[in-house]
């Protein structure tokens, strides 16, 4: 049998602070209500047993312990100190609770059950009494809370320690991730007035394929088809949309038909992409330490990138001056390469790149700038969030050229709405505009055949 617990220490003082048992403590809160009274004191529980549990035992022989391991052990001290306190739970209750402290002690305390359960893509906490979630594109109220807002803190401290990033008053926001890539972004007082925002977009632990974005409606396998091509004629793709709206989910998608041969260089904020290949270079950047020194930032990392000797370079996202050496780099034989942009439409996110272009400190005419955007970006994806939560592919576009100071772009497919259903579920369906694109030509030329009807202007595809 496992040994974790620490030797016996003193006894405690008699002038020490007493712990008021819970029970006591329910009792001196009589106002609350029922379900939430109980709630509330369930909470407590959990969080004064896992302080508890730090005092009673040795935490580094936890580290050659299964999770099963530790739940025996930790079932029987749990069962003590709730006899301690004649606290009475039934079995079930019981194993509920031994869970909740492990979720304490080696997890994430009350986010776990969220974090396992697939039907959540975000968790987003206001405070430490207020946690929603997102369902199927729809938020409602969880159950989940936290004690108080140390409770809260000591938990997003957890996540930030764990890649090497700290909170605090003097660096009150910070971007992480989770061990399984998701997504976490947490402000902390005084920047926020209410407690502490915690906001968590998970990621799929098996990447969502090309196929799965045809079943859930995204896309029309035909239009799939197209974008497979796109990917291994080597075009420069630029994956367009707003918050939320599934770029990061089409970017990872769309890498999985690169050759498993490729050198593929990621660089990212906080590390998203889940890569299938063999041969994949993953970058982060770093931000500046307390002394404010340090930081490396994706423009750092892009021009760095250049001289690892890749076959494409994805960057998570755009934001500002990288913009102008991502375009470099794929103006100068690094074809295939992609990257994601936060704009409304395919025009505006060309006017972001030229906008970001101006954030690099290089003086470059505006000229200039739109004729670099013209001959290193070949389509421009749009995707949305509808109002019934769904995300969608809503334009395919490529560009074509220059028309005077005006960047030439056409767009290939589009997804116009219909209406809705009884139970508001957008109807709607993709067409084709009837142009047959540029990059037809270069699909053959790399040995891959696509049916030239697909591009007829009568072609429609129900979603």
């Amino acid at each position: 049998m496992w040994q974790i617990r620490k030797p016996d220490r003193h006894p405690t003082p008699a002038n020490e602070e007493r712990v008021v048992p819970l029970e006591e403590r329910r009792l001196m809160n009589v106002g609350d209500a029922g379900a939430f009274a109980k709630r509330d004191l369930n909470t407590e529980l959990k969080v004064e047993l896992h302080q508890r549990l730090l005092d009673l035992i040795n935490l580094s022989a936890l580290d050659g312990m299964s999770r099963e391991q530790v739940q025996d052990e930790i079932g029987d001290i749990v069962q003590e100190e709730l006899a301690k306190q004649k606290h009475a739970l039934n079995l079930a209750e019981r194993r509920q609770l031994v869970d909740d402290v492990l979720d304490e002690l080696l997890g994430l305390g009350p986010l776990e059950p969220l974090l396992k359960d697939p039907t959540i893509n975000d968790i987003l906490v206001n405070g430490h009494a207020r946690v929603f979630v997102e369902r199927f594109g729809k938020l409602e109220m969880s159950a989940a809370r936290f004690k108080d807002e140390r409770h809260l803190l000591r938990i997003i401290q957890k996540i930030v320690s764990a890649v090497g990033r700290r909170i605090d008053e003097s660096s009150p926001l910070v971007d992480a991730r989770l061990a399984d890539g998701s997504r976490v972004n947490a402000v902390v007082p005084p920047l926020a007035l209410d407690g502490s925002l915690l906001s968590i977009r998970k990621f799929a632990k098996v990447p969502i394929s090309m196929a799965r974005l045809v079943e859930i409606g995204s896309m029309p396998e035909p239009i799939a088809e197209v974008l497979k091509a796109v990917v291994q004629s080597r075009r420069n793709v630029l994956i367009s949309g707003g918050t939320g709206s599934g770029k990061t989910t089409m970017l990872n998608a769309m890498s999985a038909f690169i050759d498993n041969s490729e050198r593929i260089v990621t660089i990212e904020d906080s590390a998203e992409l889940q890569l299938q290949q063999d041969h994949v270079a993953r970058l982060e950047t770093r931000p500046p330490n307390i002394e404010g020194r340090g930081e490396i930032a994706q423009r750092d990392l892009v021009k760095n990138a250049l001289r690892m000797r890749p076959d494409r370079i994805i960057v998570g996202e755009v934001r500002s001056g990288e913009a102008f050496d991502m375009l470099q780099a794929m103006n100068t034989g690094h074809d295939g390469s992609m990257t994601t942009v936060h704009a409304n439409t395919p025009r505006d996110a060309l006017s972001r790149v030229e906008q970001m272009i101006g954030m690099s400190g290089i003086d470059i005419p505006a000229r200039s700038a739109r004729s670099q955007i013209s001959s290193a970006i070949n389509v421009v994806l749009q995707l949305a969030r509808l109002s019934d939560g769904r995300r969608r592919l809503m334009s395919v576009s490529e560009l074509s050229g220059m028309e005077g100071d005006v960047i030439t772009m056409q767009e290939i497919f589009r997804f116009r709405q219909t209406g809705r259903s009884a139970d508001g579920a957008v109807i709607g369906r993709f067409e084709a505009t009837g142009i047959r694109p540029r990059f037809l030509e270069d699909a053959i030329s790399h040995g891959i055949s696509l049916p030239v009807d697909l591009f007829r202007p009568d072609l429609r595809f129900d979603a």
